[in-house]
């Protein structure tokens, strides 16, 4: 017969399960400290020699990080699934712009649709939240904060979408939105007619997700960053434009 007998779980394993678990779903992030150890053994109830050896388990995985006096991080790699090499290479080329454009405008208007299906009303909470703060940031003037917050409200609906894939792959390209690689985020609040435009697209994905209707939420999404795309290419061309025009005008007044 098939059958063995069920052997006890070490609390170590179910540990290291739980704390998998967390960061397959996102909840603990990249960089992310841990609490310290008597804390977070008394969180999880478990011994400290239990917690020791889930901790060292998970660091020869290459998911948790040690830093000397500092304590124990979620692994900063789990933030990135591009190589140096392919950073340096993507912000080398213009042409990377759109096609990163092109690719977040397919998975975030598949995520919006399923946010609006599959997400819970926390889920929907939260986005709601980091909507009021964007407005909020727009109406005190604080381009700044408005762009971050542009970028977590983004996060929210990936998170909203419960598709862990798609969660670490759109959370990679986030990092290298963060990192300035593709464009500047604050070139798009350069001008206060652009910043109310793109609050108001937020407003409209916002509206339909909050209304649960998924191809609303989609459409929003598409509408929202074929907006960006159009910002980015007259951007672009305005540089182009400005590098002639001063080529022009040195040949004109015989500067060198």
């Amino acid at each position: 017969m098939p059958f063995q007998k069920i052997q006890p779980e070490k609390l170590s394993l179910a540990v290291v399960k739980q704390i998998e678990m967390l960061i397959l779903r996102g909840i603990l992030r990249p960089g992310e400290r841990l609490p310290a150890e008597r804390e977070l053994a008394d969180r999880l109830g478990v011994s400290r020699p239990s917690l020791r050896e889930a901790i060292s388990n998970l660091q020869d995985q290459g998911l948790l990080t040690a830093k000397a006096g500092s304590g124990i991080y979620v692994a900063e790699v789990l933030g990135s699934a591009f190589s140096p090499a392919l950073v340096r290479l993507f912000g080398s080329h213009e042409e990377a712009v759109f096609d990163y454009l092109s690719f977040r405008k397919d998975l975030e208007g598949l995520a919006a649709e399923r946010a609006a299906r599959l997400g819970s009303d926390s889920d929907l909470k939260v986005v709601q939240a980091i909507f009021n703060k964007m407005q909020a940031a727009h109406e005190r003037n604080a381009s700044e904060d408005e762009a971050q917050l542009d970028a977590q409200f983004h996060m929210a609906i990936i998170e909203a979408s419960h598709n862990v894939v798609m969660l670490h792959m759109m959370r990679s390209m986030y990092e290298l939105l963060q990192q300035g690689v593709f464009y500047n985020r604050q070139i798009m609040f350069q001008q206060q007619t652009t910043r109310g435009a793109i609050l108001d697209q937020h407003r409209a994905i916002n509206t339909a997700l909050q209304a649960r209707d998924p191809e609303g939420a989609r459409d929003a999404v598409h509408k929202h960053l074929s907006f960006v795309q159009r910002c980015m290419e007259d951007h672009q061309k305005a540089q182009r434009n400005e590098a002639i025009a001063q080529q022009r005008l040195q040949h004109e007044t015989g500067q060198t």
